[in-house]
């Protein structure tokens, strides 16, 4: 247990908690600027601007931790080792720490996508690209550009006998459960691919991360059309597909590193090793 002194924090209107979860009674920033969490406890403590998260999936604990510490998972799987690194962009002036990456490309199947790639890019005014936030529970995506990948990943799916369902919102692909296999990674759908900073650098979105479960017989792609007029980020890369999955946020050296699913190595955000001193 550790106590900062002169730590910046302040008090809020009580909407502010308008759709957390219950039983939130306040919300601790973990953005890049200099009065949020992690550079506070960098500057109370000296050790380096970085922080990790590894969000949980359904109602099980989760971990964020600060500074450089090994990231061990029972059964004594160090993760460090297999973090993938791509730069962390700067924030647009009108979204002040926030955490932008470069998405180049989307791939299903391993198959590109025919996408606008200008609405990849942050355009002069802070509008377009690829934000990485907790703050919404799944992927939104442009329409424009979803429509395209929903439509890419249907066609895959089909083509290995998975069978289409009713839609239920917020998603518009759903799929009969019995006709989906399941894995160590979650349901045996088509991979989807974000190519990063260059075409070697791959977040690969397996089924753990791409589907939701909306009932028994049902399961859902778990991304979230947004009309082009209304949406200023293209992508942002929700809560759901960044579950069991280690996202270290490096902000002295601005990149991001991901462990994509921890699944596939037989471990989840829940098994963190408190003991570990490796």
């Amino acid at each position: 247990m550790v106590t900062v002194p002169h730590f910046t924090f302040s008090c809020g209107d009580a909407n502010l908690l308008f759709a957390l979860a219950r039983g939130v009674v306040g919300m601790a920033g973990l953005g890049s600027t200099r009065i949020a969490l992690p550079s506070q406890l960098s500057a109370a403590f000296t050790f380096p601007r970085k922080f990790a998260m590894c969000l949980p999936a359904a109602a099980q604990p989760g971990v964020v931790l600060f500074g450089k510490v090994p990231y061990v998972f029972l059964p004594g799987i160090d993760v460090s080792q297999r973090l993938t690194y791509t730069p962390l962009l700067k924030a647009p002036d009108v979204f002040p720490g926030r955490y932008f990456i470069s998405v180049t490309a989307i791939r299903v199947s391993e198959k590109k996508v025919a996408i606008n790639s200008t609405k990849l890019k942050i355009n002069s005014q802070g509008f377009g690209g690829t934000e990485v936030t907790s703050a919404v529970s799944y992927t939104t995506i442009a329409r424009s550009v979803y429509t395209v990948i929903r439509d890419a990943f249907v066609k895959e799916a089909e083509a290995i006998n998975i069978s289409r369902a009713a839609t239920v919102k917020p998603f518009d692909a759903c799929f009969d459960a019995t006709t989906v296999l399941s894995t160590r990674v979650g349901p045996a759908v088509p991979p989807i691919d974000l190519v990063l900073h260059n075409s070697k650098t791959i977040w690969r979105i397996m089924g753990a991360n791409s589907m939701v479960r909306v009932s028994e017989g049902v399961l859902c792609l778990g991304f979230v059309g947004v009309d082009d007029e209304i949406v200023s980020t293209t992508i942002r890369i929700g809560g759901h597909q960044m579950q069991d999955n280690l996202l270290q946020f490096d902000l002295a050296t601005s990149r991001l590193g991901f462990s994509s699913t921890l699944l596939g190595v037989q471990t989840t955000c829940s098994n963190f090793n408190f003991t570990s001193t490796a």
